[in-house]
């Protein structure tokens, strides 16, 4: 699972703290920091079921629906591996890829927006999310600062919703679903209804502490609300294809709402009791989750942006 690899170690390098205090840094610089020589990054293909699929290479996991009508894909990761994930896709399908739904702005899920063909594909996305990729912005990770470009007219999505929507592709009901921020302002999740399949994009990692976008408009609070809700739309068979890490079930998104639920208690009560941001970071208050959620580091960086979304 290389690609899974690549996957993860671009979250490694995009929220630890070896950067210096507020250091303002390009998406280029964080790819060349996580993987060096970009150009030798893989693609690799898990099978989810007979018409969908999930690519794993440089960024969020990408889910790839065949069928009569064409492709449709969820996210579109980086420019510089797009050409691999066309190969990758061209040996599922000779079909075009008809539909690119963006999770959400950040750009490790949709800059290959860029290098889509307008002419051939329509990108749906949240009306926020929209936006942002309209007017680009800093994507603060506590003492790492992201700067994301704006995108120009043919990278943007044409297609937008406010609070959901279906598409009726490939010989089923696809739901984009909306339940208000959470990773961000502009997320949206895709299930897959007839083969009982749903992608979360960030709003769950399946084997981490998640990032919030907090300066961006999310927050701790929103991202359990979001899982919540989700945990009602689906079922113990549902398939969950999550942003970054392995397909998951139902159980796991259930555990990570516990874990958040507890982790914010914990912050409120140390905020109630007067304990800096740094007190609370060096305080043992993830020590019963950090074996199965501290997998890529993120920890800290957990803890700085929830203290900061409650405070």
């Amino acid at each position: 699972m290389r690609g899974l690899f690549y996957s993860l170690s671009l979250l490694l390098i995009l929220f630890n703290t070896t950067f210096s205090n507020s250091k303002v840094t390009s998406t280029e610089e964080y790819a060349r920091n996580a993987w060096g020589n970009l150009e030798t990054a893989e693609v690799t293909t898990r099978k989810v079921n007979e018409n969908l699929f999930l690519l794993y290479g440089l960024g969020g996991n990408i889910a790839v629906s065949k069928g009569n009508d064409g492709v449709l894909i969820v996210d579109s990761q980086i420019p510089i591996i797009f050409p691999k994930i066309m190969k990758a896709i061209k040996k599922l399908s000779d079909d075009k890829i008809i539909y690119t739904i963006n999770t959400h702005w950040h750009w490790d899920h949709s800059d290959g927006n860029l290098v889509l063909d307008s002419d051939e594909t329509k990108i749906i996305s949240h009306s926020n999310a929209r936006e942002n990729m309209q007017k680009g912005g800093l994507i603060n990770m506590g003492t790492t600062i992201l700067n994301q470009e704006p995108y120009p007219k043919s990278a943007l999505p044409v297609i937008t919703h406010e609070n959901g929507m279906s598409l009726y592709f490939n010989d089923e009901k696809i739901d984009l679903l909306h339940f208000g921020p959470a990773h961000t302002t502009g997320d949206t999740v895709i299930y897959f209804t007839n083969q009982n399949a749903i992608h979360l994009g960030d709003v769950f990692f399946s084997n981490s502490y998640p990032f919030i976008d907090v300066d961006n408009g999310g927050s701790l609070s929103g991202m359990i609300n979001y899982l919540e809700k989700i945990v009602l739309v689906i079922d113990k068979d549902t398939i969950v294809m999550p942003g970054h890490g392995e397909i998951s079930s139902i159980s796991d998104i259930k555990e990570t709402i516990e874990m958040l639920k507890t982790v914010k208690n914990r912050i409120l009560m140390s905020i109630e009791n007067n304990q800096s941001l740094e007190e609370i970071i060096s305080s043992n208050i993830t020590k019963d989750f950090d074996k199965k959620y501290n997998t890529l580091l993120l920890r800290d960086t957990f803890i700085d942006r929830a203290y900061a979304s409650l405070k």
